[in-house]
C-alpha cells in the first residue's frame, strides 16, 4: 500500500499526498469539466451554472424533512426556506468578495475570479441560477401526487 501513496511530485514538503486516485486522469477530467475550471466560460456562467445546481437540489431537504413535511404546505415551505438559505448564501458571496478583493474596481481580465468585478459578476449568476434551479425543481415536484396532496 506504501508504494501506490507518494508526495505529490516528489515533493514531500507540498502538502499532498498523490494516490492512485488523486493523481489518475479520469479524476483530472472530472474537474477540469467542473464549472469553477472549465476554461472560456465568463465569471456569469460560472455562477450560474454553479447556482442551478445548488438550487435544484436544496429544494428536496427542506421540504422532505422540515418542520411542515407532513402537512400540506411542505414544498412551499421548503421551497421558500431554499430562497432564504439562497439569500443567505449570496450574502456570504459579497461578504467574501468585499473582504478579499476590496471595494476598487479592477479593469483586469474580467475571466479571473480572482477580481472585484467578476466576483460580482459570479454572484450575481449564482444568485438567479439558483433562484431558476430551486423554481424548476418546485415546478418538477409540485407535479408529483405525494407532494402537491
Amino acid at each position: 500500500m506504501a508504494n501506490f501513496i507518494k508526495p505529490y511530485n516528489d515533493d514531500p514538503f507540498v502538502g499532498h499526498l498523490a494516490t492512485p486516485i488523486t493523481s489518475s486522469a479520469v479524476t483530472r477530467a472530472i474537474l477540469q469539466n467542473l464549472p469553477a475550471y472549465r476554461f472560456g466560460l465568463t465569471p456569469l456562467l460560472r455562477g450560474l451554472e454553479i447556482g442551478l445546481a445548488h438550487g435544484y437540489f436544496l429544494i428536496g431537504p427542506f421540504a422532505t424533512l422540515g418542520p411542515l413535511r407532513n402537512s400540506e404546505v411542505a414544498l412551499l415551505a421548503g421551497f421558500m426556506s431554499t430562497i432564504g438559505l439562497i439569500v443567505i448564501l449570496t450574502i456570504g458571496l459579497t461578504i467574501y468578495g468585499v473582504a478579499a478583493f476590496g471595494q476598487e474596481k479592477s479593469s483586469e481580465n474580467v475571466n479571473n475570479l480572482q477580481t472585484k468585478t467578476a466576483w460580482d459578476q459570479f454572484k450575481g449568476g449564482f444568485f438567479v441560477g439558483a433562484c431558476g434551479g430551486a423554481g424548476f425543481a418546485f415546478i418538477c415536484l409540485s407535479s408529483i401526487p405525494t407532494f402537491s396532496a
